[in-house]
């Protein structure tokens, strides 16, 4: 299996395989190659990892020393294994390389052009089809992804799992970068606040997640001791409490959604502020980051996953993810069990 990641986590991706009960056999830019070691590649368990962004089951290597030769070489692999397949809608058909490779999105798209003109000569129908995106949301797609890990040397593969993880587009009026986070976890959740719901943001200044909620019809409470900008400030929907978020109790109010994005400490955000927050049951569903930075990000991982985790003990459909926008930090999603 080929696991793609955010480059500069290789490591860390490796690492968590590892972990897993997988054999990690190669490491590139943003890519790990690993091996079951006899495992099945099930949905379930897939799910639960943090780094990969894409995961390419079975793939194949193919080497060519021209783009001809490897855009013929990739559309042999596919017709050989649609073999007695039948495809009759939209399916995905999607080029990807590594990340920070000067020249290789060049070599990639020259490839895909040659693909699609061989294609076209030989299965018209079919090339007329193909759709240049990967689906949203978590799950696994048919169709051809090819992944170039050098000028030379492609990965193709008829079947990914998408963990849901994906470049997000930026509002003008978003008063912050963190905007694209939370955006993105909807994606990854396959929900959203919704027009009526009730959010708490605590630590929300400048108000980017407070913003994304708002304008969706959501009713925020933003909390922060900081000033709210752009398109936060002054917005109907947000009402702004110049507080401590590590203070501010909701009483005896259950919010829809909490969303805490704060520079602090992972272990002193889970003990006093997410613990909490779940244990009294203050809010339905969460969306937190942890920052680790400053630690060992499989060691917080582990105890994030841990028996004795907030998570572990108050929530379900928790999902732990580093997304295609965070940094050195985890995005923690699910539903509190109230």
């Amino acid at each position: 299996m080929l696991f793609l990641g955010q480059h500069g986590f290789e490591s860390l991706l490796e690492r968590e395989l590892q972990e897993a009960g997988l054999d990690p056999k190669e490491a590139g830019t943003g890519w790990v190659l690993a091996s079951l070691s006899g495992r099945a590649p099930e949905a379930s368990w897939l799910d639960g990892l943090c780094f990969p962004h894409f995961t390419l089951l079975r793939p194949q290597e193919v080497h060519g020393d021209s783009v001809n030769a490897l855009a013929q070489s990739i559309v042999r692999f596919f017709l050989e294994s649609i073999r007695g397949e039948q495809i009759e809608g939209p399916w995905p058909c999607v080029f990807l390389t590594a990340a920070e490779h000067p020249g290789l999105g060049r070599r990639s798209a020259a490839v895909e052009k040659s693909f699609h003109e061989v294609l076209k000569k030989k299965l018209a129908r079919l090339a007329r089809l193909a759709t240049p995106v990967v689906p949203a949301g978590r799950g696994t797609s048919r169709g051809l992804l090819v992944y170039f890990a050098d000028f030379d040397r492609v990965f193709v593969s008829r079947e990914i799992w998408r963990a849901g993880q994906r470049r997000m587009s930026d509002d003008p009026l978003a008063p912050s970068r963190s905007y694209l986070k939370i955006e993105e976890t909807y994606v990854v959740m396959g929900r959203e606040p919704g027009a009526g719901e009730s959010v708490c943001d605590l630590g929300a200044a400048p108000g980017g997640w407070s913003f994304s909620a708002a304008k969706r019809g959501a009713r925020v409470v933003a909390v922060d001791n900081g000033p709210l900008k752009d398109g936060a400030l002054g917005h109907a929907l947000i009402e702004h409490l110049r507080e401590d978020a590590f203070r501010y109790t909701p009483g005896r109010r259950v919010f829809d959604w909490m969303f805490c994005d704060l520079v602090e400490e992972p272990h002193h955000v889970l003990t006093s502020l997410v613990l909490p927050w779940l244990e009294h049951g203050w809010c339905r569903r969460f969306v937190i980051i942890l920052k680790f930075g400053r630690t060992d990000a499989l060691g917080l991982l582990h105890e994030v996953r841990g028996p004795d985790s907030p998570f572990t003990l108050h929530a379900r459909n928790l999902r732990i993810r580093h997304l295609y926008h965070n940094r050195e930090e985890f995005t923690i999603m699910g539903d509190v069990i109230l």
